[in-house]
């Protein structure tokens, strides 16, 4: 009776260890890690725990469903287990894998500016969407620009590749391809054609000059120590003072840059010819 008393046991502990085990896995299509890591940050840039904000420093992870926010002078490089980066720019604020049940859905940029470069799995294509209040715009493996300015119009500009745009409200979408922009409005249908982004992306890249020059003199007060990622002067919770070089400076291509920091807002697109 023992001798069956101890097996039943033992059998029990190994159901439960092996249950233990299965509920480990992640589920079937979702990655292993699903977590981003900051590779490059300078001044203010938190990332949002239980309703408190906490300063972030390189080689911090954030977690799906994470808000990250950026102060005027905050700038931050992640990247992901495929080897995928995203970039967030001063006054931004964006979710990461806000739909934890489809671990295609990147980012959901809420305001301000991102730069997004999707790296393809073994030559083949790598399924990701970006979300705004406007727009889903769907890539595969290429670098593009996402601006979303305080009226919740979305600004599509892209560098490499080819990304599918759509509007999230009217029916219709585009392909938007290397040099070409387009604009999302919350209440108007897309744009009949994708214009080209010579003219836009000259703009861009001579307010990036400002840009890289505001973040490169807020790493350090004007007596030599390092601002801290709070801000203002202020600390956030985590915050061990920002340590960590600028972004590099964007190498001469003619693919879009940062716009100068503006509250989140983008120079006017040029009118269609």
């Amino acid at each position: 009776m023992l001798r069956g008393l101890g097996s039943f046991a033992a059998c029990g502990l190994l159901l439960a260890a092996t249950l233990g085990v299965c509920l480990a896995q992640p589920a079937p299509g979702i990655p292993s890690d699903s977590a981003a890591t900051v590779i490059t940050l300078t001044g203010s840039v938190s990332v949002m725990r239980d309703s408190t904000p906490w300063a972030l420093a390189e080689g911090s992870p954030i977690r799906p469903g994470q808000m990250v926010i950026t102060g005027p002078d905050g700038y931050a490089k992640f990247q992901v287990f495929d080897g995928s980066t995203f970039e967030v720019f001063p006054n931004s604020k964006v979710l990461f894998r806000n739909n934890p049940g489809n671990w295609k859905d990147l980012l959901d940029l809420v305001l301000g500016r991102i730069k997004v470069q999707i790296q393809k799995l073994g030559g083949q294509p790598n399924p990701n969407r970006v979300h705004t209040p406007t727009a889903i715009i769907s890539v595969r493996g290429t670098i593009f620009d996402v601006t979303v300015d305080d009226g919740d119009s979305t600004l599509v500009v892209v560098e490499e590749g080819l990304v599918e745009v759509a509007h999230r409200r009217i029916p219709g979408s585009k392909l938007v391809g290397p040099g070409e922009w387009l604009r999302v409005s919350k209440d108007e249908p897309l744009a009949r054609r994708v214009e080209k982004g010579s003219v836009i992306q000259a703009v861009l890249r001579a307010a990036s000059d400002a840009v890289y020059v505001i973040l490169t003199n807020s790493s350090s007060t004007p007596g030599g120590t390092p601002t801290s990622g709070g801000g203002n002067g202020g600390t956030l919770p985590g915050d061990h003072g920002s340590k960590t070089p600028p972004p590099p400076t964007p190498p001469p291509s003619s693919g879009p840059a940062p716009p100068a920091p503006s509250g989140g807002t983008t120079p006017s697109a040029p009118a269609a010819p």
